[in-house]
């Protein structure tokens, strides 16, 4: 009896190990790499509009059917990258990615009143940089402070119906995602 449930313990203990070393080690063997994948569609510091998701299309997971999207990936390494794009009436959103797929910024529709999008996404010593001396083409642009080197940009837009698609398309097509240097 002492026996068997010195087994029975001991084999708890190897499977608790197991689970634990299971949970721990999972995500650094993971091979998503959103990174990877928006590179398949897009270059760095260019908007690439992205196929509507519907089944048999290569897309990106986790896209909204009902939502166009556009995707920009960028690297802070040649500079701070400035983020550009006309609004449409309507339900919109812009959401800024880090290297591994996590949200970390965002504004929609609601939150810009309808301004045109100006975004400025800079590393921490970039950063600190304009905090020294803001050139006045930076006056009125959101400046995002960014936590790593690379990361990416997703802009969508409801469609309503196929009557404003056009519309739609247009002001997608005005989105600008550059590396700005400082001066």
């Amino acid at each position: 009896m002492m026996r068997t449930a010195a087994w029975l313990l001991g084999a708890l203990f190897l499977a608790g190990i197991v689970h634990i070393a299971t949970v721990i080690g999972v995500p650094q063997f993971a091979v998503n790499d959103p990174w990877r994948e928006v590179g398949e569609f897009t270059g760095d510091g260019v908007f690439t509009r992205l196929p509507r998701a519907a089944p048999g299309v290569k897309t990106l997971p986790g896209l909204d059917p009902a939502m166009t999207h556009a995707v920009c990936r960028f690297s802070l390494d040649k500079g701070p990258m400035r983020i550009r794009a006309e609004v449409i009436d309507g339900y919109w959103s812009l959401s800024l990615f880090d290297r591994r797929g996590l949200w970390v910024w965002g504004v929609d529709n609601r939150a810009a009143e309808q301004k045109p999008i100006d975004i400025l996404v800079a590393s921490h010593v970039q950063v600190a940089q304009l905090r020294e001396s803001l050139p006045d083409e930076f006056e009125d642009v959101v400046i995002v402070d960014w936590p790593g080197r690379q990361g990416f940009a997703v802009y969508k837009i409801l469609v309503p119906g196929k009557s404003r698609e056009e519309e739609i398309e247009k002001t997608l097509s005005t989105a600008t995602c550059s590396p700005t240097p400082l001066s």
